[in-house]
């Protein structure tokens, strides 16, 4: 039974404090599947403990993985190699978490045993022939509904070979599940994609050792590598930080400073946006963590002004334009998304939610096939919004009521706890009201 909470959040009159943000979850969900399939025993700390990636923690130990999790801020993980998984006795259920079942897939299509992948209500909505699609033509046999389009998968594995694919969109989900089910077969698999998605997977299989070339306009690996065992240190998750980014510049009279932020150049597209619409957010402390580029980011209440925003920045920022939208609300003039059509098959129609939330807290904002029109400089009105189950539209409309005229009761907020525990606490301890 899906649980439905309900917040009502106040607006704030300054926002203070300095904090560190949750690990980053795709490095999370990429720290555990690479660990699994290493030879050897690696280190996790600040592994994002949301129910996403506890969904990945899951699918690994029902196929025979060892996990050591004393509940700190370290896991222990005993890598099986990449020919060390079993097969599960149940099926695998990948909770609401679309990354663990999408990879997941490209490594078990490769894996000589029969697996069968499920999740919630929510995700089994989801598209799932982006990846299933590449996977059946390195001779994958899976097996959904749909058209063999949507979970559940059954995932018949073993027998692939090596190949090249074109990807028509820019996704670092679909690079990832032909490059996992690439590295475990012999010979060269390459993967090309229109623009340049997040290269998380890229530099932690490099971390691990593998044999991966990035060039423009694709990425290649070479089969049968044998990955290491390694320590890994999560960066502080950009998507979880750019929910208090638009907090800071959109409260006045308000500052903080958001400690060990991941700021890798595939994902940071949030920056870019915000201070092109005048936000003052400043890099300091620029450092490496297994690979990754990290940073503490010091924002400041700012007036913002609407701009467009497409192209090439789409893909580094897609996961936050449910909190751009809600940023170009509260700045004046007009802010227009566009080539963001995967929106519509994220958690939700982000599109259409964010139209639907914003609009009935007097927005004058439209919904285009590919984006968003959003007329800002008002002040938003309080009211009820429902996040459609979608922990990002939840955490959106928490940062709008914070400079809205009344307070803003948002229902169905337990889905925050895929991606940001303790999200709720965290508003309730930086915010005066």
């Amino acid at each position: 039974m899906h649980k439905v909470e309900t917040k009502t959040v106040l607006p704030a009159t300054r926002l203070r404090g300095d904090f560190i943000v949750p690990g980053d979850k795709s490095i999370s969900h990429r720290a555990i599947m690479f660990a699994s399939l290493a030879q050897g025993e690696s280190r996790i700390r600040g592994l994002l403990r949301g129910e996403d990636c506890l969904s990945t923690l899951h699918a690994f130990r029902c196929l025979g993985v060892e996990v050591n999790d004393k509940g700190d801020d370290e896991i222990i993980i005993q890598g099986r190699g990449l020919d060390g998984l079993k097969e599960p006795d149940d099926v695998i259920d990948c909770g609401n978490s679309g990354t663990t079942m999408r990879l997941m897939s490209g490594i078990l299509a490769a894996q000589p045993f029969f697996t069968i992948l499920t999740g919630d209500q929510y995700l089994r909505r989801r598209p799932m022939g982006r990846v299933i699609t590449p996977l059946t033509s390195m001779g994958a046999k899976i097996l959904g509904r749909d058209d063999h389009s949507k979970a559940p998968l059954a995932i018949d594995g073993g027998g692939l070979v090596a190949a090249e694919y074109h990807s028509p969109i820019a996704s670092a989900q679909v690079k990832s599940a032909v490059l996992l089910a690439g590295m475990q077969v012999d010979g060269v698999t390459t993967v090309y994609e229109p623009h340049l998605s997040r290269d998380h997977s890229e530099r932690m299989l490099r971390y691990f050792g593998a044999d991966l070339e990035s060039f423009s306009g694709g990425t290649r690996v070479k089969g049968r590598v044998v990955l290491s065992g390694k320590e890994v240190d999560v960066a502080g998750d950009i998507s979880s930080a750019a929910f208090f980014l638009v907090a800071g510049l959109i409260v006045p009279d308000s500052e903080l400073l958001l400690k060990n932020v991941g700021v890798n150049p595939t994902r940071s597209g949030i920056i870019d946006i915000l201070q092109q619409m005048g936000g003052a957010i400043e890099l300091t402390n620029l450092r490496e963590l297994s690979g990754e580029p990290v940073a503490d980011l010091l924002v400041k209440s700012s007036h913002l002004h609407g701009i467009e925003i497409g192209g090439d920045l789409i893909p580094r920022a897609i996961d936050e334009f449910p909190v751009v939208s809600v940023a170009a609300a509260f700045a004046d003039g007009v802010t227009i998304i566009r080539d963001a059509k995967e929106l519509r098959v994220k958690e939700t129609d982000r599109i259409a939610a964010m139209c639907d939330c914003l609009g009935s807290l007097g927005v004058a904002i439209e919904p285009l096939d590919d984006g968003m029109r959003i007329v800002g400089g008002r002040r938003l009105t309080g009211g009820e919004v429902n996040s459609c189950g979608d922990h990002r539209i939840a955490m959106s409309m928490a940062i709008a009521a914070l400079g809205a005229t009344t307070a803003i009761k948002i229902v169905d907020t337990a889905c925050t706890e895929t991606s940001f525990p303790g999200f709720w606490e965290l508003l309730t301890r930086i915010t005066e009201n």
